[in-house]
């Protein structure tokens, strides 16, 4: 039992030092970074609904013009999708490391 308590102890230690820090290390794609500019006037024309302008909408204007083109295949637009995916997962980060920031103050 003690092993198992251990290896669960550099398990946890390992994905706190590997994937918790805010370094950026992780970031390997620079088209999935959230931005804060946004075009407003080309996120109204693309019909991007209120809720979905964030810090990712400019990539969701590209995702969803080869949605409407592939007629919503699953199997089409993979790209385009794991970089609006992988931008608000960036922007999760971002929230969360403000957060943390703010608490330890």
């Amino acid at each position: 039992q003690y092993q198992y308590q251990y290896q669960y102890q550099y398990q946890y230690q390992y994905q706190k030092n590997n994937m918790g820090g805010h370094d950026n290390s992780h970031r390997n794609n620079p088209a999935a970074e959230p931005t804060a500019k946004q075009d407003i006037a080309a996120l109204k024309a693309a019909k991007i609904p209120l809720a979905f302008r964030d810090k990712c909408g400019h990539l969701l204007i590209d995702l969803n013009s080869c949605r409407r083109a592939n007629f919503f295949s699953p199997n089409a637009c993979g790209h385009q999708r794991h970089t609006y995916e992988e931008c608000e997962y960036y922007a999760w980060l971002d929230r969360v490391h403000i957060k943390q920031s703010s608490e330890q103050k």
